[in-house]
């Protein structure tokens, strides 16, 4: 059921408003238009601000493409959103979302953004801590990380290996080289962030089992450290990682699900 347009412009301006005033170059951007306006016949303005208003002016209109974006998830949920989107507590998931989506210098994250503050609003699957985590996450990561993610929550189970494979193809670079060395950053970055770690059995109350070591002579006597691109331990999303695909990369998950 949509929500009627009174509602609509409710909601609506107040995320508008959050979203706003968390940015800090927003107001010069509008006084700096005012200004310009005012003083149209007299005020001469030089290349360096010319140049700063272009480019925020870019900035501004991807900035109502996304609140109109919020908005459309918004209306496909209805009135019942009122409550939450208009409460203290959202709003200052949208002060700190718009904080990321500021600094973010791809669409990739900023959509991420969109995804997130629109299924904060319509489910409460997880908490409002959890959902400043996954904002944390938008604003720490990067595309390699997000690609690695992604790879994981379609393919649970993939080993190193696998996961380079899918990323680059099956040629792979040297364990001393920067490109195993990213990899493995990557890899241990999400790892001790939360969001995968190594496939384990567990109990039938969900506590971990312990690996029993393995008794291989050749694993023993190998003078070789353990290689990037590992083939045998299986990667997957830990309970967080898999919300936050939900609540962050919708159509990935609408493809796997369909």
């Amino acid at each position: 059921m949509k929500y009627s347009p009174t509602t609509q412009r409710r909601i609506i301006e107040k995320v508008i408003l959050a979203a706003l005033g968390s940015i800090p170059w927003v107001g010069a951007f509008f006084s700096t238009m005012a200004t310009l306006k005012t003083d149209e016949g007299s005020m001469k303005t030089n290349y360096l601000q010319t140049k700063w208003l272009e480019e925020h002016e870019n900035k501004i209109r991807g900035l109502l493409i996304t609140l109109s974006e919020i908005d459309t998830r918004f209306n496909s949920i209805g009135d019942e959103i009122e409550e939450r989107v208009t409460s203290e507590d959202y709003l200052k998931l949208v002060r700190k979302s718009f904080k990321v989506w500021d600094d973010a210098d791809t669409h990739e994250k900023r959509k991420y953004v969109a995804n997130l503050l629109s299924n904060a609003a319509g489910t409460r699957l997880c908490s409002d801590d959890v959902v400043r985590l996954f904002i944390e996450w938008i604003r720490l990561y990067n595309e390699l990380h997000f690609m690695v993610i992604r790879i994981i929550f379609v393919n649970p189970g993939f080993t190193r290996y696998d996961i380079w494979a899918e990323m680059y193809g099956e040629e792979l670079p040297r364990d001393d080289s920067a490109e195993a060395d990213l990899f493995k950053y990557v890899i241990r970055e999400l790892s001790t962030g939360g969001v995968v770690r190594q496939a384990r059995s567990t109990t039938g109350d969900g506590r971990f089992l312990k690996k029993r070591a393995a008794k291989n002579q050749r694993q023993k006597n190998a003078q070789t450290m353990e290689s990037a691109f590992e083939g045998t331990k299986q990667y997957v999303l830990t309970d967080l990682g898999k919300q936050f695909v939900h609540y962050t990369m919708n159509e990935l998950v609408e493809r796997i699900e369909s």
